[in-house]
């Protein structure tokens, strides 16, 4: 395997916060860092130019949405993901192996791969580790994930096991493959960890995962809807087994506490549809916890949704006018608060990164979280 692709810069003396670079084809990446969540080749609501300018370097989008629509072909044809959709930077895209499982009334797991229907046309399609291996090679994808099998909470240890050892046969696969494809692409293979809310299932899998020395190395199947508190518990419990020399991931978070939660373990990049998915509905983050600038108490409120930050919508906008936004269904409304929430978050991240270097980031982290969920 080739040298590690993450520099790791500092670690915190009170936790296993780290701060680093992880080197990718189309330039570094700062982590810890937040990667804004680009389903079908674009940032819901969001301008590229307005992704770039807050400072993202790398954004994710679904093998499973794309492969759909609007299809490998077109986008081969096109030169790959980046000049089909304009994005300069890097971009890491899921494996879609999550999409299959929300679909279980409308798929089959077998040995070969994933057999499913459309959510758009109803028609029948198969994923198998290495297919979606090479769609991540025809994307020019600079992360690719292995196919994996994600399980919801409280299903039996039996069944549990069985998607366990399916996710390690269906990862070591996905090398093989990964290996075999064209010298050209260049991008970096990551591989998951699965095995469910039991703890030896979790240890078991990180073991024959991190065995196959991907580039990368995933959590995956956490935040799938379990109490706070389990979350926090198994993630903890199973980062203590990542490998220090390479990128580490847990999929699917995005809220202030579970970041915080994530790089206390050490975690270098997580992804989440959830902040500009509350932003369509008017959701905002702020220091002093989430807002919903929808409701009455901001028909006369002629102040930024947060006073201190330097996005577009807070320097230019009122809650007010963007309250009124949402109640006449102007597109506009979404889009302002889309960028906020990016913002937000990619400042957080700004913070943290320097609260590491400072070597002081559970202090940080107390202290946001003391006033992000004070009760007012």
């Amino acid at each position: 395997m080739s040298n590690s692709i993450i520099q790791i810069h500092k670690t915190s003396s009170d936790s296993k916060a780290r701060t680093g670079e992880m080197i990718l084809p189309h330039g570094p990446v700062e982590t810890p860092a937040f990667m804004p969540v680009g389903t079908n080749g674009t940032v819901k609501a969001l301008h590229h130019s307005t992704v770039n300018d807050m400072g993202y370097k790398l954004i994710l989008g679904n093998t499973y949405h794309l492969f759909l629509r609007p299809g490998i072909d077109l986008i081969k044809e096109a030169g790959g993901l980046r000049k089909f959709t304009g994005w300069k930077h890097n971009i890491l895209t899921d494996s879609g192996g999550f999409q299959v499982f929300s679909l279980a009334p409308f798929r089959k797991i077998k040995e070969e791969g994933v057999y499913f229907r459309s959510h758009i046309d109803g028609a029948y399609h198969t994923l198998t580790p290495e297919k979606v291996v090479r769609l991540q090679e025809g994307f020019g994808s600079d992360v690719a994930m292995v196919l994996d099998v994600c399980t919801p909470p409280e299903i039996e240890y039996r069944e549990a096991v069985k998607a366990l050892e399916m996710t390690t046969r269906w990862a070591a696969r996905s090398v093989k493959e990964w290996k075999e494809t064209d010298d050209a692409y260049e991008g970096q293979l990551f591989g998951i960890i699965q095995g469910n809310f039991f703890e030896d299932l979790r240890k078991r899998s990180a073991e024959e995962i991190i065995s196959l020395d991907t580039p990368g190395i995933a959590i995956g199947g956490l935040s799938v809807g379990e109490p706070y508190e389990q979350f926090r518990d198994l993630l903890t419990y199973t980062a203590q087994f990542l490998p220090h020399d390479k990128p580490r991931y847990l999929m699917g978070i995005g809220t202030p506490e579970y970041i915080l939660d994530a790089v206390e373990n050490g975690i270098d990049i997580f992804d989440c549809v959830l902040p500009t998915r509350i932003a369509r509905n008017g959701a905002a983050f702020t220091r002093d916890g989430n807002i919903a600038l929808k409701k009455a108490p901001h028909i006369n409120s002629h102040f930024p949704i947060e006073e201190d930050c330097n996005c577009h919508a807070c320097r230019t906008y009122s809650r007010a006018y963007i309250r009124h936004l949402f109640k006449a269904k102007e597109i506009l409304g979404p889009m302002l608060v889309s960028e906020h929430n990016l913002a937000f978050l990619y400042k957080m991240m700004e913070e943290i990164r320097e609260s590491i270097r400072e070597d002081r980031f559970m202090a940080y982290k107390k202290k946001f979280l003391s006033r992000y969920k004070a009760k007012k």
